[in-house]
């Protein structure tokens, strides 16, 4: 209330800036004050101060008035009696304002031998008591111009002005699709306005969830609203889905739903749904479902309006399946040697991918069996893969046959006191070994892919023949290998090392004889060479002797060079 009066006087103060007689701006039912000179006139100079309004036709009406020396003596007999009063700097003071007091008031006041007059021009005004929406519609039809409601603010001064929004944003008259029509209705008795607008408005589909409001502002700048409005938007189908609801991926045996979507509004309950030939029709639901789908399901599905065949919608359905056919199953027995025929087929909704594997291990391409082996045996597994889907099969192969001996050896064991003899061996069922010899049983290897490995550890204290025996129920096979005694083996070995012994001895006499041969021919040499020279000064006698001398000389180291090489 004290901001509203601070804008009253405000608005006052501008007035008087305005024109030459004061205009005092008072609120509706309130007090108001209506100054006198402002102060203008200093108070002990007043002789007399005297108030009186305009009755119009020229006539005057006494209010009340005031001598220096005495109280405020009232002299009004009329509206005005019981209502003024004056303040102690000398306004009138005017309760319970009403629009009928909108005229000129005017403070007379007696200063020495002279009289002042301060008129003073009062205007009531009044915000509107509500403002509100009548006469709203049910719901709008797009396109259609339809009466959304009547905007009404009620008993203001002056007239209020009424501004209609969607969404905030002002709605302007003469736009398209829009229409408002105001009218002022003044009430007779206490001459207070009545302001009405009412919007004729053509909808989109857009103003689904729009809100509407009005508002009204007045001349003290007050702004009121009313409560926002939603509309039911009524509009025909313009556009129709067709959803599939299903797995992903779609396989035979599932359940698929069809949803047919229009939007319109109020939205259509009853369609027809077109099943690849046959046409269903369903009421109050927009939904039909395919139970236990196959192959044969795949294909185009459409749904359209009851009341509208043409406004119709499609979608194409692919049901998955992935078959495949492996022409072994089960345990396979085969005969070793034989040839096994493999087929595989595969029948499916789109490309797929195959892998093998033996005993779990990965095999790189498809197993082929042109002449079947004992490591042919195992379990096999295929998977074949299309997408999300895929399929197994599987086959147990056993390859049977008369066992075979494939190798027999024999080996010194670490310490070098034992004999191990190995005899591996195929054959399906697992064939037994058997020995001609008793030993230690030392190992016998995991039956795999039809092979085994039997250990035995003997200690021979002579030379013999061992026999490894291997047999099944359907054949029996056998092989010998000669087994030399250790005691024999150690004695070669010792004869061994004293022949090598003999051998290094003879080889060093040699060298050493060579050597010493050499170093007496060299010493007879170098005699002879001495006697020679020292002969050529002796008589030809002489010479004979010595020439006889180096024959011998020559004989006798002949012969030690052959008791050497000897």
């Amino acid at each position: 209330m004290h901001l509203l009066g601070s804008l009253v006087l405000l608005f006052a103060t501008i007035l008087c800036q305005v024109s030459s007689q004061e205009t005092v701006v008072g609120l509706y039912g309130q007090t108001l004050e209506i100054p006198c000179n402002k102060g203008a006139v200093k108070g002990e100079d007043v002789l007399l101060t005297k108030w009186k309004y305009d009755k119009g036709d020229g006539l005057s009406g006494d209010l009340l008035v005031r001598k220096k020396t005495e109280n405020v003596s009232i002299s009004a007999t009329d509206e005005y009696k019981g209502r003024i009063h004056m303040a102690a700097n000398s306004s009138l003071l005017l309760s319970a304002a009403k629009l009928s007091d909108q005229r000129t008031f005017t403070c007379m006041m007696v200063v020495g031998l002279d009289i002042k007059e301060y008129p003073v021009n009062v205007v009531v005004y009044k915000v509107p008591a509500v403002v509100e929406i009548s006469d709203k519609a049910q719901e709008l039809e797009i396109g259609k111009p339809t009466k959304l409601g009547t905007c009404v603010a009620k008993d203001a001064n002056p007239p209020a002005d009424i501004t209609w929004l969607k969404d905030n944003k002002p709605l302007v008259d003469a736009r398209k699709g829009i229409s408002i029509r105001t009218s002022v209705q003044v009430d007779p008795v206490s001459g207070l306005s009545t302001t009405s607008s009412t919007l004729e408005y053509s909808a989109t589909k857009e103003d689904t969830d729009a809100q509407f409001f009005c508002s009204a502002r007045h001349n003290l700048g007050t702004e009121l609203s009313s409560s926002a409005l939603n509309f039911t938007i009524t509009y025909s189908t313009e556009n129709i889905i067709l959803q599939v609801i299903a797995p992903k991926p779609l396989v035979e045996g599932d359940n698929v739903t069809l949803k047919c979507l229009a939007d319109g509004n109020p939205a259509p309950t009853s369609f027809n749904f077109h099943l690849k030939g046959d046409v269903v029709p369903v009421k109050n639901t927009n939904t039909y479902t395919l139970t236990h789908v196959s192959r044969d399901t795949s294909g185009e599905y459409q749904c359209s309006l009851i009341d509208n065949p043409a406004m119709m919608a499609s979608k194409n359905i692919t049901v998955n399946y992935l078959d495949i056919n492996l022409s072994l199953s089960g345990y396979v027995i085969k005969t070793a040697g034989e040839a096994l025929e493999l087929s595989f087929q595969i029948d499916s909704s789109g490309d797929s991918k195959v892998s093998w594997t033996k005993d779990n291990v990965k095999l790189e391409k498809e197993p082929k069996f042109n002449k079947l082996k004992f490591s042919d045996s195992g379990h096999y597994e295929s998977e074949v893969k299309m997408g999300a889907l895929s399929k197994k099969a599987f086959f147990d192969l056993v390859v049977e046959g008369a066992p075979v001996i494939k190798q027999l050896s024999k080996q010194r064991s670490e310490d070098g006191q034992h004999k191990v003899l190995i005899c591996e061996a195929e054959g399906s069922p697992k064939p037994s070994v058997s020995w001609s010899i008793n030993g230690t049983s030392l190992d016998e290897s995991p039956f795999i892919n039809g092979k085994v490995t039997h250990k035995i550890t003997v200690v021979p204290t002579v030379n013999l023949t061992v026999s490894c025996t291997v047999s099944n129920e359907f054949g029996v096979d056998t092989r010998d290998i000669n087994v030399s005694s250790l005691f024999e083996e150690v004695r070669m070995d010792k004869r061994d090392q004293s022949d090598d012994a003999d051998q290094t001895k003879l080889v060093v006499g040699v060298v050493v004889a060579l050597l010493i041969a050499v170093m007496v021919f060299g010493l007879a040499y170098g005699i002879y060479q001495k006697k020679s020279k020292q002969g050529s000064w002796k008589t030809g006698e002489k010479e004979n002797g010595s020439s006889e001398e180096e024959r011998k000389l020559e004989e006798k180291v002949e012969e030690n060079s052959q008791k050497a090489e000897v």
